[in-house]
């Protein structure tokens, strides 16, 4: 008589990512519930593209999946309400044909009391939180909301962050307030941000040594995502800022603000140089709208729409001149905005 395997049963059940799963026992589902004190049968939302009922059970069921600890529990549970939030828009983001995945940020006292990484190899191993609560939010995405690879979820490369994707904002390292501040929340506040991101796009500067320089050095570089004529970037863009980086910034007198709105001022081509030519044949988006989205051959297109779609965070470890820009999903209209929640 041949035994099943209890890891090799969630595969045959469908219920993976394609790594093994935790077997959601009942012990191990009530262990997890006890660290929300929440009702399990509390509806959270209807998690797109099949919108599927999610309760505070479902969570639970998913993080031990994940390999979760119970105390992860209400990070898993405010990143996945997020994920329910229409703005957030996560059916167009599971079913796109683009890149993107739910990034998870995370803000406040709850980072330190899980273990929660933020600094050395933020978006790399090593962290169990990190790992575990991102990976609960994608099972959910796949088993509540139904986005398997190849038949919702369609994204033609997808990238590494659609196994987890989670990360805490370096608070202790940033001379500015916490993200979640700028958010409607206070900075003693634990907080979850959802953004939809693209992977990360490293930025090397070990020479800037002046805020106007530096920003102009990450503006730049900033300036292919999506598409180096793709101008303005009808997406939200997230540009995480190493520690040493952010300190230049700070030392030149400059506030996330001061940063956003140069981004926004400096990082401009003419409207001429981004229509397709022999050489490149992407062009602007602009030259598809209306005639008065058009524009005269000398005017200065912004790369960023504007101040309020560009997002300042400070991650990473303390050594190293570098930062990393995260590209969004789509445009405010009909694409995705960061939501942000407390951590009950």
């Amino acid at each position: 008589m041949t035994t099943a395997d209890e890891f090799e049963v969630w595969f045959d059940k469908g219920v993976s990512d394609g790594l093994p799963v935790v077997p959601p026992t009942r012990e191990r589902v009530e262990r997890m519930l006890a660290g929300a004190r929440r009702s399990r049968d509390e509806l959270l939302g209807e998690m797109p593209p099949n919108y599927g009922r999610l309760t505070v059970e479902k969570a639970a069921i998913n993080a031990v999946l994940a390999g979760c600890r119970p105390e992860y529990l209400p990070v898993v549970v405010a990143a996945a309400e997020c994920a329910c939030d229409p703005a957030f828009n996560l059916h167009g983001v599971s079913t796109s044909t683009h890149f993107s995945a739910p990034l998870i940020v995370v803000n406040g006292p709850i980072r330190t009391l899980i273990g929660l990484n933020s600094a050395f190899g933020v978006f790399g191993p090593g962290y169990r939180a990190n790992a575990t609560i991102g990976r609960a939010l994608r099972l959910l995405m796949m088993n509540v909301g139904g986005a398997r690879p190849g038949e919702i979820s369609m994204s033609t490369f997808g990238h590494p962050g659609r196994y987890t994707y989670c990360i805490g904002e370096n608070e202790e390292a940033s001379p500015w307030p916490p993200f979640h501040a700028g958010r409607g929340l206070s900075a003693e506040t634990s907080a979850v941000t959802l953004f939809a991101g693209d992977a990360p796009h490293g930025i090397s500067d070990h020479s800037s040594r002046t805020a106007r320089e530096l920003g102009g050095s990450l503006g730049w570089s900033m300036a292919g995502l999506w598409n180096s004529k793709h101008f303005p970037l009808y997406s939200h863009t997230m540009l995480v800022v190493g520690p040493e980086h952010a300190r230049t910034f700070a030392d030149g007198g400059w506030s996330k603000d001061d940063l956003k709105r140069h981004l926004h001022e400096t990082v401009r081509r003419p409207y001429q140089a981004l229509l397709p030519d022999a050489d490149h044949g992407e062009g602007t988006n602009l030259r598809y709208g209306k005639s008065e989205s058009r524009r005269e051959e000398g005017a200065m297109i912004p790369k960023f729409a504007s101040t309020e779609e560009i997002h300042v965070i400070v991650a990473g470890g303390t050594a190293g001149r570098f930062s990393v820009a995260i590209p969004g999903w789509l445009g405010t209209r009909n694409g995705s905005r960061p939501v942000t929640r407390a951590v009950e």
